[in-house]
Order: C-alpha cells, then sequence, then structure tokens
C-alpha cells in the first residue's frame, strides 16, 4: 500500500478469556506482539486464566499488509515460559478507513465490519470499525491457534504522524521546528 500515512498502531492489549491452564494454580500470562522486527509485551497477571491487562504497546507501521503477530506464553520462574496460543491478525481494514474523510461523520458509527472468514482467520466474531470522537477504533476478539480455548480482546487505534513540510527557504518544518537541509 504506497498511499499509507506514516503513523503508529496503538494496540490496546484489553483482556485474555478462558486461557489455558499451565500450572497447578493456573498460569501467569503475558502477551507478545510482533511485527517487522519490533517486539513489545505486556506485563505478567499472576495466577489467571482470565486476565486483565488493559496495556497500550504502539508498533510502528511500515506495511499495512504485514501480519501482525500475537503469542500468549505462561511466565516460569526456573524453565522456559510455555506458549498458550498465538494469533495472526491484520490492519488492512483499518487502513482502507483511515484514509477515508471521516470528519462529518457522526461519533460511535460502524464505517466497516470485518467478518470472520476462512480457516486461517484468528477473528473469533465479527469486528467492528468505528469512528470515535475523531479516532478510527477496531476491536477484536482473537482466538488462540495451538491450543484447546483461549481468546485475547483487543482495541486498535491508528496514530497518523504529521508529514514535514519543506518550503521554499530551503527548511523543512516539523510543527513549529525548522530544520535546514541540504
Amino acid at each position: 500500500m504506497s498511499s499509507l500515512p506514516g503513523g503508529f498502531l496503538s494496540v490496546r492489549v484489553l483482556r485474555g478469556i478462558n486461557l489455558v491452564s499451565c500450572d497447578a494454580k493456573g498460569s501467569d500470562p503475558y502477551v507478545v506482539l510482533s511485527l517487522d522486527g519490533q517486539k513489545l509485551k505486556t506485563s505478567v497477571m499472576k495466577k489467571t486464566v482470565n486476565p486483565v491487562w488493559n496495556e497500550d504497546l504502539t508498533l510502528a507501521v511500515m506495511d499495512a499488509s504485514a501480519p501482525i503477530k500475537l503469542e500468549v506464553f505462561d511466565k516460569d520462574t526456573f524453565s522456559k515460559d510455555d506458549l498458550m496460543g498465538d494469533a495472526e491478525f491484520d490492519i488492512e481494514a483499518l487502513v482502507q478507513i483511515i484514509q477515508m474523510d471521516l470528519e462529518d461523520i457522526r461519533s460511535g458509527t460502524v464505517v466497516r465490519s470485518v467478518r470472520p472468514g476462512g480457516k486461517d482467520s484468528c477473528l473469533a466474531d465479527e469486528s467492528h470499525i468505528i469512528w470515535d470522537n475523531g479516532q478510527v477504533v477496531q476491536d477484536l476478539l482473537l482466538k488462540l491457534r495451538n491450543v484447546d480455548t483461549g481468546v485475547v480482546h483487543l482495541q486498535l487505534k491508528w496514530v497518523t504522524i504529521p508529514v514535514a513540510h519543506v518550503v521554499s527557504s530551503g527548511s523543512i518544518w516539523e510543527g513549529d521546528k525548522q530544520h535546514p537541509y541540504s
């Protein structure tokens, strides 16, 4: 997608639902998001299969068609952390919407719905892309693969990077700062 505006994807990792229990006392789950060499992780929630993280992780997006990988791990003290499932999701539908002019649309309007499709889809349910107070927001419920049970609830928001403007004086303006260029 060559017309992708530079930006970041803010991923709020809301919660895990009915994750697998890896230990006798439950699990100590955390989430890892990966995209284009970036790896970000949430904090560890102790002894639960229904963790509530409510944490924001922000990824720089260069290619909107690249899938984002999500993995859930059980934190272990004396051995390698156990994989509790994984999922992939893409943001192509979200990026298509952010490129539209939505200023005249009422806040709270569902702009597009994304349905689970195909055997490789990790969507657990229909996902809505909403115009909410000047931002494009998408909620996702992702079924974890390679495990018997588990869903992770995410909320995606696009954060646009202001574009630098080149002016005739031979400078680049970014916000209120001027930078000479050669």
